[in-house]
């Protein structure tokens, strides 16, 4: 039968228009079936389900039985929604992790890892929160005009330095759970995942306070890891006051120069003052060469002035202790000590001065006679002679031997005229 026909959805016989409606259509029926006919169909099903007879209710006495039927699938559906409501507060956390748990929006617990539940929504949820994984922050290493704006820092001595740096930071254990999602008004950023933002600017700020107390040179040539430490405790005591449940792990500064607009004439300013150091380096070594030199020379000079001072008075003390022994033997027997020390005098006199012979009371014309020529030049001839005859004679060891002795029997004479 098509659609537009008026008789669409009746009796099947089409000579009756008027008729009663029949329960159900022909199986013959092209039409879509009637709202009617699939909520009986339903409720025989249900009814059959639970032990009725399936008639739709239509026999005597059948509406309250199809109603209490009705009553009970309803409640059927009702636990079956319940149930599976109830099963929508499993959730599993992950190693690493931990759940937090809230209750109508405030904090509740904190669930280790492992199958978990808690009521379903919306009376409670959670958020799972990972506190293994290390998350990091760089701050200046960016291009552009934002790399400007985090790297660049003013000293204590008001010169600006290009500071490149990098923050690696987690979520505590315990409590840092709680704090990372309710702590603070940051928390809300921190649950969309955007917690980097607010450790960035927490690592600025810390890296401004301690670039900002100290000088240029103690930045780009002292020691780094010094700074890193004072910001890596500037960092967590911010953290902290504002509890935003984050542990910093290390901070690591990657680079620290002078910005590029003044990095030629940083260069020339950092040569000219090695060059300063390098003089004064060669100034403090002349010194150190020179002034332990001349106070070796003043201490030897001192010391030699010493000496000859002791010296001096030693001897002259010991001129004076043997001019008073003298004298106490010149009062004994003046005589005897005058010739004694003229004839030491004449003795000091005569051994460093040639000795010559002068006869000036006689009138001879022999006026002086050379001792000391005299006797090398008999010492000479001898010598000489005695070499002749060994050589001529060549006689055996004991003729050598008392030839010898006689030239020692003759030098022993020379030093007896010598020493009259």
């Amino acid at each position: 039968m098509p659609m537009n026909d008026p008789q669409w959805g009746r009796n099947g016989s089409g000579n009756n228009s008027d008729g009663p409606r029949s329960p159900r259509r022909p199986a013959s029926s092209d039409g879509p079936p009637d709202l009617d006919e699939l909520w009986r169909d339903f409720n025989q099903r249900l009814g059959r389900l639970f032990g009725g007879r399936g008639n739709g209710g239509d026999g005597p006495g059948g509406g309250p039985r199809d109603a209490r039927q009705a009553g009970i699938g309803v409640l059927v559906v009702l636990g079956a929604v319940v149930a599976i409501w109830a099963c929508t507060g499993f959730y599993t956390v992950q190693e690493g992790q931990v759940g937090v748990v809230s209750t109508f929006g405030r904090y509740s617990s904190t669930t280790p890892a492992g199958l978990q539940w808690r009521a379903p929504w919306p009376i409670q949820a959670h958020e799972i929160v990972d506190v293994y994984t290390q998350r990091r922050v760089e701050v200046g290493m960016r291009g552009g005009d934002d790399r400007v704006k985090e790297s660049l820092m003013i000293t204590d001595d008001e010169n600006i330095v290009d500071l490149q740096f990098e923050v690696q930071y987690r979520v505590k254990d315990g409590d840092g759970a709680r704090d990372y999602i309710y702590g603070s008004r940051f928390s809300r950023d921190q649950r969309d995942g955007d917690s980097s933002g607010v450790v960035k600017q927490v690592a600025e700020s810390a890296m401004r306070e301690v670039v900002g107390r100290r000088k240029m040179d103690e930045v780009l040539f002292g020691s780094k890891l010094e700074i890193a430490a004072e910001v890596q405790a500037a960092m967590q005591a911010m953290l902290d006051r504002y509890k935003t449940g984050l542990v910093i792990s290390a901070v690591a500064i990657q680079n620290a120069q002078p910005p590029n607009d003044v990095q030629a004439a940083f260069d020339d300013a950092t040569k000219a003052g090695q060059d300063r150091e390098r003089q004064i380096n060669e100034g403090e070594a002349y010194a150190n060469d020179v002034v332990p030199r001349a106070r070796g020379n003043a201490a030897r000079l001192t010391q030699e002035s010493e000496g000859y001072r002791v010296r001096v008075v030693e001897t002259a003390e010991g001129d004076a202790s043997r001019f008073r022994q003298v004298l106490a033997e010149y009062a004994k027997a003046p005589g005897v000590t005058r010739e004694r020390m003229y004839i030491d005098t004449m003795q000091q006199i005569f051994s460093s001065t040639n000795k010559l012979l002068i006869d000036s009371h006689n009138n001879s014309q022999l006026l002086y006679l050379p001792l000391d020529k005299l006797m090398q030049q008999g010492a000479a001839s001898a010598l000489a002679a005695h070499a002749a005859s060994a050589a001529a004679a060549s006689p055996p060891a004991t003729a050598a031997g008392g030839d010898g002795a006689d030239h020692t029997r003759d030098g022993a004479r020379s030093r007896d005229r010598e020493g009259r």
